[in-house]
């Protein structure tokens, strides 16, 4: 009896053990896998997943091995509501996403509601930090004010002298950022030429190029993404409209270029230092591209929101959220692919983390933004 009650013991444990090894940590991905923002999707996507790829390899997080769970929100708040009730009935409890602001301010009620950590690499607008008691909200970009800011004091030292347009696309990153600029530049003495919003999804702007025509414009501030900022760019030139566009880091892919043309040459864009060319990304920048993907734009700062999750459970010494989030809000800093990144009170990164780009031809013909 007892040799059978040992062996009994020994199965019992080598099962235990078995089962804690194949544990698996659900991490949700929330992003636009399909429209208009597809590109950032994939980004925010494939970021994510070379992340939890490396860690697994090198044990996972406290034991357990990370499970990416993918949601498609379509840059669409109620599908983005969606996905977060989706995340919730799966068990999720820890969220690396949205890419539009939009989204992720309905989102983020969702993750408050069910205790969900959630890390956007790409929402930039101020007001999903700025809400009292949103705990559980960080980022691993920049605020949209202080983004703003950077186009400002480019403006008045550089251009002031030229007459400014400002056109957005009514969403809350796109009129936010805008505004932003409009009152900064307002305050320092300079009035827009031009103040207009255009709707997501069109794709005739006669008329709004129309107006940039009639206005003299010589800068066109685009607050908006990608589709329509180069649409507009494209029938801005077809038109004879030489003025010179400047975006944000909603414009910072390739795909921008592909819809402007040669007419996105010279246009102007803040986005955080490349985070390609920072030491602490050399390896995994090489891994993306040996799958002949290049890890622009947001996939850096998808990829270290996993690595910061890692370091923050490891911390706590749990994967319960708000222990997670207390050790975030620590004000340590946490070492991560786009550098050491620490969170104030908000779960707004505290290094101001934008720079001027400005799109140019390279040797191989292909147009791509350069630091000023």
């Amino acid at each position: 009896m007892q040799k059978h009650w040992l062996i009994g013991l020994v199965l019992a444990v080598g099962i235990s053990s078995s089962g804690a090894a194949n544990a698996q940590l659900k991490i949700g991905v929330g992003a636009p896998i399909t429209g208009p923002n597809a590109a950032f999707g994939a980004q925010i996507q494939k970021g994510a997943e070379q992340a939890a790829e490396d860690i697994n390899a090198a044990g996972g997080i406290l034991g357990q091995k990370i499970q990416i769970l993918v949601g498609d929100d379509h840059s669409d708040p109620k599908e983005g509501v969606s996905v977060a009730n989706k995340f919730v009935a799966e068990g999720v409890r820890h969220v690396v996403g949205h890419y539009n602001s939009g989204v992720m301010l309905p989102a983020s009620d969702v993750y408050k509601e069910n205790g969900i950590l959630a890390i956007t690499p790409g929402a930039i607008n101020s007001r999903i930090t700025d809400r009292p008691g949103y705990w559980n909200i960080f980022r691993t970009i920049g605020r949209d004010d202080q983004q703003a800011g950077v186009s400002v004091a480019y403006i008045v030292d550089k251009l002031a002298d030229k007459k400014i347009a400002i056109v957005h696309d009514k969403t809350t990153f796109g009129k936010g950022i805008a505004d932003h600029v409009q009152e900064g530049i307002n305050k320092a003495g300079i009035k827009e030429v031009l103040y207009e919003g255009i709707n997501v999804g069109e794709k005739d702007f006669t008329a709004v190029v129309s107006k940039l025509k009639a206005s003299h414009a010589d800068i066109v501030f685009w607050g908006g993404v990608v589709t329509e900022g180069g649409l507009i760019l494209r029938q801005m030139r077809d038109q004879g409209v030489s003025a010179v566009m400047m975006g944000s880091s909603a414009i910072s892919s390739s795909e921008f270029a592909s819809i402007a043309g040669t007419g996105a040459e010279g246009t102007l864009m803040t986005f955080s230092a490349d985070p390609r060319k920072r030491p602490e990304a050399a390896a995994v920048v090489k891994k993306f591209e040996a799958k002949n993907f290049d890890p622009e734009s947001n996939s850096l700062f998808s990829y270290a929101a996993v690595e910061i999750l890692k370091q923050a459970a490891e911390r706590a010494n749990s994967l319960d959220p708000k222990q997670m989030a207390e050790a975030m809000h620590s004000g340590k800093p946490f070492k991560t692919v786009i550098g050491d990144i620490s969170y104030d009170a908000k779960g707004d990164i505290t290094r101001l983390d934008w720079v001027i780009y400005t799109w140019k031809k390279g040797p191989d013909g292909r147009i791509t933004y350069v630091e000023n």
